[in-house]
């Protein structure tokens, strides 16, 4: 019975997925936190039907993302709750992870014959909602991280970014990281690459939003591949894992790298062996690796397949291999460990 309880409690979790993308695409999360509400009224604020919003708020009640009081009928979020759901920009946004997940998932016909084959699937092959629900999961993390936290754990690095300094961003998907980093440092010149040319199109124009243009440029092209140096920093940013060769993209980055330069990896928090991993952060990564990282790294010439939860011994040992000779953990959050690696 132990067991069957878990199974109902994934099985909740699994279609409220759903509900979680419906509630941030129509702003009912939002206009929830204005003020509690009764299922009418929160249709009339956000121009939908009574009875879906009605259904929705339910199941949302019974899953914990919003509080339901039986003695008004009204539903209403905490803070916390509010914290989490609807704000892009902050340093959690639960939708974006969700949004994520049902994007992964639209492939599973094609994952499950991979299975079969051995096959890989390029990041490219999925749904849209998998590069916008990626950005959104990401985002919120290095909004709160990458300037305040990871850059100055790096040795002499933002006091060079202050001063002027040329960097790549590898591997940058919509740009996220590119634009704050730029936003940050205007002294500095960025360039941001990824092989999917759907994602640096979008880097182009977020950048272009932000009013970087001039500082800010993006090319199409992958990690073993990308052109523009000497760098005095680079970064990869929870994308080697996804990566068919990361030594051919190492060792590309060491070339691309001044002597005294500095590369900069972040990948996701695993621990050293399995069972350290056997955690909810390790189910997240592994579930998400077995759909996204894994078929990514094995649609791709090298051989490699790191998977999201590698931990910090094979990234050592590839730095190693490709020609650094310094190497060491900076910093780490629930979700990621920052990498530092030197020539």
């Amino acid at each position: 019975m132990e067991f069957v309880f878990r199974f109902v409690g994934d099985l909740g979790a699994t279609m409220a997925a759903g509900g979680i993308v419906v509630g941030d695409r129509l702003g009912l999360y939002r206009a929830l936190a204005t003020a509690p509400a009764l299922p009418q009224e929160l249709a009339e604020r956000t121009g939908t039907a009574a009875r879906y919003v009605e259904e929705w708020l339910r199941g949302q009640a019974a899953g914990g993302y919003v509080e339901y009081d039986p003695d008004s009928g009204r539903y209403s979020l905490t803070p916390e709750q509010a914290f989490a759901l609807t704000d892009p920009e902050g340093p959690i946004f639960a939708p974006g992870a969700f949004q994520l997940a049902l994007g992964a998932l639209k492939a599973e016909p094609r994952i499950t014959e991979a299975f079969r084959t051995g096959e890989g699937l390029g990041w490219h092959e999925h749904d849209e909602d998998v590069f916008t629900g990626c950005e959104r999961f990401f985002r919120p993390g290095y909004s709160a991280h990458l300037v305040a936290e990871w850059l100055p754990a790096l040795d002499g690095v933002e006091e060079r970014l202050r001063s002027g300094v040329r960097v790549a961003d590898v591997g940058c998907g919509h740009g996220a990281s590119t634009v704050l980093m730029a936003q940050a440092y205007p002294n500095s010149v960025f360039t941001g690459s990824d092989y999917h040319h759907g994602s640096v199109e979008q880097a182009r124009k977020r950048a272009a939003d932000a009013g970087l243009d001039g500082r800010v440029g993006f090319e199409n092209a992958g990690a073993q591949g990308f052109s523009g140096g000497p760098y005095e920093l680079v970064t990869t940013f929870d994308a080697l894992h996804d990566m068919g060769d990361p030594l051919g993209a190492a060792r590309h980055v060491r070339s691309q790298l001044t002597p005294d330069g500095t590369w900069m990896i972040v990948e996701p928090a695993a621990g050293p062996t399995v069972a350290d991993n056997l955690n909810p952060v390790g189910r997240v990564y592994y579930a998400f690796s077995a759909f996204l990282c894994v078929p990514s790294a094995l649609s791709q010439h090298g051989g490699y397949s790191l998977g999201a939860q590698a931990g910090e011994e094979p990234v050592r040992r590839l730095t190693a291999d490709a020609g650094f000779t310094r190497f060491r953990r900076v910093a780490e959050t629930p979700f990621n460990i920052v990498y530092e690696a030197k020539p």
